[in-house]
């Protein structure tokens, strides 16, 4: 164990979870690398939990943030602040709804939390729709709606929710059907849900599960609910916490795969768009998102320093089309992990799209989930040189794979590689 470590444990809680049977500590990193207290270098393959989007030390972002710190660093909401509205005129356009309103906070859980608040006084309703196998956050409102036990500590919570099927494809009563009947089965119950209940405030969900092991439904599910849910006049949230700014190749947000229905009521964001620094945010119409009938100011949500490192690093990101660089590296990724999972009979699926890819471990010959596998390769890989994460829902089996935007074709095949030889270790 080292020092570290030892007052790590000393003065930190005991659930605040870390990798690894001896943890290693980061101290800097270059472009898709990272290296440790002890110079061992690593190919990272997990960016932070997704918030390293463009690249470890870009620098475009550092030199927007040295700039700024020599200017001001922070002055709270209470006064005007530029970088602020611009970086808000700028997502309020990305998000695709109209009249939007932008509100900065400095998380993700933060973000979701304020979704809540927005929803909930709106729609004079305490209760909420979120998905099994979901995770919105930290905070007390946010673990209540997380339909994840890994992650929920507790039962009680100011809001009441009711899970809703769809969030996996692949497991649960609806796994045997196709697409389309998969699609139907789960509209069903949801309106068999509604005629049992007062209306909710909303529905919150992730397009792609982050936490949940990167398990999504067939597109279209969520353009399916929407219609049902402006039949009782219910809020779409979309948690794009994970999946917003082109990580998923194919599209800029996570719901323009269900698109049909138009734009989410509101869009939470966070993690990426801030390259490491600490963003979160939510977009709401305008009617929404003014809809609070008292004063409410934040300390540190849209701070200068932070704002300009969301402009730099978002100017990066639209000026070099990482979304293609997801679309295009992120397909061959896959397609190569598929190829080695079909050698071993331990992996039951590769799942993802772009750059946010699952791989699901279970024991060989069976359905079981296998979490001290998932456990075995995250060592193993480290042990490589590679950095990935995990999640799942009943267990954690699932390898998180979701290196920065900027991959290059070369660096996948290198983790590829190494995850493969990884993988020898449940055989």
């Amino acid at each position: 164990m080292t020092d570290l470590y030892a007052r790590h444990q000393a003065v930190l809680p005991d659930w605040l979870a870390t990798y690894y049977a001896d943890p290693i500590e980061l101290t800097h990193g270059e472009g898709r690398y990272v290296w440790d207290a002890q110079g061992n270098k690593y190919l990272d393959f997990f960016g932070g939990i997704l918030t390293t989007m463009t690249a470890h030390a870009l620098p475009e972002v550092t030199k927007a943030v040295t700039e700024q710190a020599g200017r001001i660093i922070h002055s709270s909401t209470l006064y005007l602040n530029r970088p602020m509205v611009e970086l808000a005129e700028r997502v309020a356009k990305l998000s695709g709804i109209p009249d939007a309103r932008v509100f900065f906070t400095t998380s993700g859980t933060e973000a979701n939390d304020t979704a809540l608040l927005l929803a909930t006084s709106y729609r004079r309703s305490n209760q909420i729709l979120a998905m099994r196998n979901s995770y919105h956050g930290r905070s007390f409102s946010a673990v209540g709606i997380t339909g994840n036990k890994g992650w929920s500590p507790t039962s009680l919570s100011p809001l009441q929710t009711l899970y809703v099927h769809g969030g996996i494809r692949t497991r649960g009563p609806y796994a045997h059907l196709g697409d389309a009947d998969f699609i139907a089965a789960c509209v069903d119950d949801l309106r068999d849900l509604l005629g049992h209940v007062r209306p909710p405030a909303a529905l919150i969900a992730e397009p792609v599960q982050g936490v949940g092991g990167f398990t999504s439904p067939p597109d279209g599910l969520y353009a399916a609910f929407r219609e049902v849910l402006k039949e009782h006049g219910i809020l779409w949230i979309a948690d794009e916490v994970q999946t917003g700014w082109g990580r998923t190749g194919d599209h800029f947000w996570g719901w323009q795969a269900h698109d049909a229905s138009g734009p989410p009521d509101i869009l939470t964001f966070a993690k990426g768009i801030g390259n490491g620094m600490s963003i979160g945010g939510v977009v709401a119409r305008a009617e929404i998102m003014n809809c609070l009938d008292s004063n409410s100011i934040s300390t540190f949500g849209g701070t200068q320093i932070t704002m300009a490192a969301g402009l730099a690093n978002l100017t990066y990101l639209l000026e070099h089309d990482l979304q293609g660089n997801a679309r295009r590296v992120g397909g061959l990724l896959i397609e190569r992990l598929r190829a080695i999972a079909a050698q071993h009979p331990g992996v039951r699926e590769v799942r993802g799209r772009g750059l946010m890819i699952g791989v699901e471990l279970v024991r060989p010959g069976t359905d079981e989930a296998d979490p001290n596998g998932a456990a075995a390769v995250l060592e193993a890989a480290r042990e490589e040189g590679l950095l990935i994460g995990k999640g799942g829902g009943h267990n954690t089996s699932a390898l998180r794979i979701a290196p920065p935007l900027t991959l290059t074709v070369a660096e996948a095949e290198e983790g590829a590689a190494i995850l493969e030889r990884a993988l020898r270790c449940i055989q």
